[in-house]
Order: C-alpha cells, then structure tokens, then sequence
C-alpha cells in the first residue's frame, strides 16, 4: 500500500470524461481532462492541498481508487462518475464505506438534461453536489470540501 496522504485529495473522475473536449462540445465545452486536472491541481495548491487525479471507465477500478483513498487516509474526494452517477449502487457504497467528505460534480447540469440522468446515486453518498457550471465546478468543489475541512487558502 502507498504512503498515507493527509494532505491529498482524490480527484475522481469516470466513463467518457477522458473525451472532455472532443465529446459533445456544445455541451461539455473543448475543456480537456488535462485542463481539468490542472484546474484542480492549482485549486488545491492553494489550499496546501495535493490533488491525486484519476480516470477510469471501469467502474471497479473507480471503487478500487475510492478505497485507497481511505487506506492512505486521504482528506476528500470529488467524483465525478459520469453516467454511472445515475446506475452505480456499488460506487454508492464504496463512498458510503470510506467515510471521507465528498463532493459530486457533472460538468452540465444534470437537471436539465434527459430525466434517466436527473437521479444520482453517488450524490446520496455525498454532503454536496454541483452541476452545470462546466469545470469550474471543480475549483467550486475543492473550494467547498475545504470550507467543510476547515481549511483556509494560503495566503
């Protein structure tokens, strides 16, 4: 098992997210996945934070992930699992399970979208949920998990 990272946070992100920017545009923007990992990455630095950034369309590897976060006792997790926020009862679980604050975020806004996207398990297993305010709801997000931490920005 890998060191235990207090000062981390998990920043998950699930099926098709690694096509941010080529995938429906109109809707998710040209923002890439890179540029939403280093959204994040400065995001968190600036609360003395390290952001631990994955992507995986398997939903077993997202649950294995959420599980190490808990093993190197990491701070918080923002996830976003894609459509499996709308059918992952195991992914529900596996957040419930670790016990680490967690914030979900959809880059749209789920809402307003088709209705099968309108319920999400994985915000059940979360203290707050963000949608549609594109990747900015990343930096919204880690922003938030701080506030809920306690944790101030560095000056």
């Amino acid at each position: 098992m890998a060191e235990p990272a207090t000062d981390t946070i998990l920043v998950l992100n699930g099926p098709n997210l690694n096509m941010l920017g080529t995938r429906e545009p109109e809707k998710y923007g040209h923002a890439t996945l890179a540029d939403v990992e280093k959204l994040c990455r400065e995001t968190a630095a600036s609360f003395g934070l390290k952001a631990d950034c994955r992507q995986s369309n398997r939903e077993g590897e997202l649950i294995d992930f959420i599980h190490e976060a808990h093993g190197r006792k990491m701070k918080g997790i923002i996830i976003n699992a894609g459509g499996y926020s709308h059918t992952s009862i195991a992914l529900h679980d596996a957040l419930l399970a670790v016990q680490i604050p967690t914030v979900e975020v959809h880059v749209t806004n789920i809402h307003a979208r088709e209705s099968f996207r309108h319920h999400s398990y994985t915000a059940r297993a979360a203290f707050a949920s963000l949608c549609g305010f594109g990747i900015e709801g990343y930096r919204l997000a880690i922003q938030g998990l701080a506030a809920k931490l306690g944790i101030k920005p560095k000056a």
